[in-house]
């Protein structure tokens, strides 16, 4: 029909005239509540928005002489967080001297990983970066 008519048909239900596909020839459109449409998709939206997690990135920093119950709780804050889904970050900051003993960092960082196992798979494996060394791990999809 032609747009003219559309129009007046619309206009007498007091509804939108609305174009769904303007590319096609010829153009297609569609009679609707054009506010009432908008509000819908709006509230669907918001409701897909509910209901996504957003993964975040927690750090967790170790030291190169890290003593055992320290490591511990480290690694109870790690599990804490990979079990609410979140990212873990791992790294150990190297000063002065302890730069010439990076296998100790790479180490801990192993010893770290191995803990995690059960809950986290290694994203990134340990890696110095200037100063810092650092792994990501991800945490294993809940069955």
């Amino acid at each position: 029909m032609s747009s003219a008519e559309a129009l007046n048909r619309a206009a007498s239900q007091n509804l939108d005239l609305v174009k769904i596909a303007p590319q096609a020839t010829p153009p297609v459109c569609k009679i609707m509540d054009y506010g009432k449409f908008k509000f819908e998709q709006q509230k669907r939206e918001k409701e897909a928005r509910k209901n996504q997690h957003i993964v975040e990135i927690k750090e967790i920093r170790l030291s190169l002489n890290i003593d055992t119950h320290d490591f511990e709780t480290k690694l109870n804050h790690a599990t804490k967080f990979l079990k609410s889904g979140d990212k873990v970050k791992a790294s150990i900051r190297f000063r002065g001297r302890e730069m010439g003993h990076p296998e100790h960092g790479l180490e801990i960082m192993r010893q770290f990983a191995e803990a995690c196992t059960e809950f986290a798979s290694i994203e990134k494996p340990a890696k110095l970066e200037g100063r810092q060394m650092l792994m990501f791990l991800a945490p294993k999809p809940q069955k």
